[in-house]
């Protein structure tokens, strides 16, 4: 089975960024081997229009079948604006939440990001999760990509 991986646009940009490089392009080889999907949304290109040109340009180097596309909708804002009004994160994250509710609503594997900060930290985590399971939603998986690439056996 595949795994169905949710980026957001830290994966994208981590490609290119000195700090997450390896694991980053560690994950895009699992992409080029058709060992996973990237689930990409509407609002994930959004993000990528004031990218510079060689971020933005990435995704296009791969086939059309490495991915699934999923939209930011109006279920998705809403279960976003849950996340805020349960202090979860600010106000400010609310961009951050809108990706963590469309791979919910979507029933990804697993979302990845580098945002450490509002994203892949386990008391966030467990704030999203709460509020999923109250609004009748499933957990959601959120892992950075060092959880997500393949390791040689020593």
């Amino acid at each position: 089975m595949k795994y169905r991986i949710y980026i957001d646009t830290s994966i994208v940009g981590g490609f290119f960024d000195v700090e997450f490089e390896v694991e980053t392009k560690a994950l895009f080889k699992r992409l080029s081997n058709r060992e996973v999907i990237f689930v990409l949304s509407d609002h994930l290109f959004d993000e990528l229009e004031d990218a510079p040109q060689r971020v933005k340009d990435l995704l296009l180097q791969y086939d059309d079948e490495c991915f699934k596309y999923v939209y930011l909708t109006d279920e998705a804002r809403e279960l976003a604006d849950c996340y805020i009004a349960e202090n979860v994160v600010g106000r400010t994250s609310f961009d951050d939440c809108q990706h963590i509710a469309v791979a919910t609503i979507n029933k990804v594997d697993v979302l990845a990001s580098w945002n450490f900060k509002h994203i892949v930290n386990l008391d966030r985590i467990k704030g999203y999760n709460g509020v999923n399971l109250k609004k009748g939603y499933s957990i959601i998986e959120i892992r950075n990509p060092k959880d997500l690439i393949s390791y040689e056996n020593d």
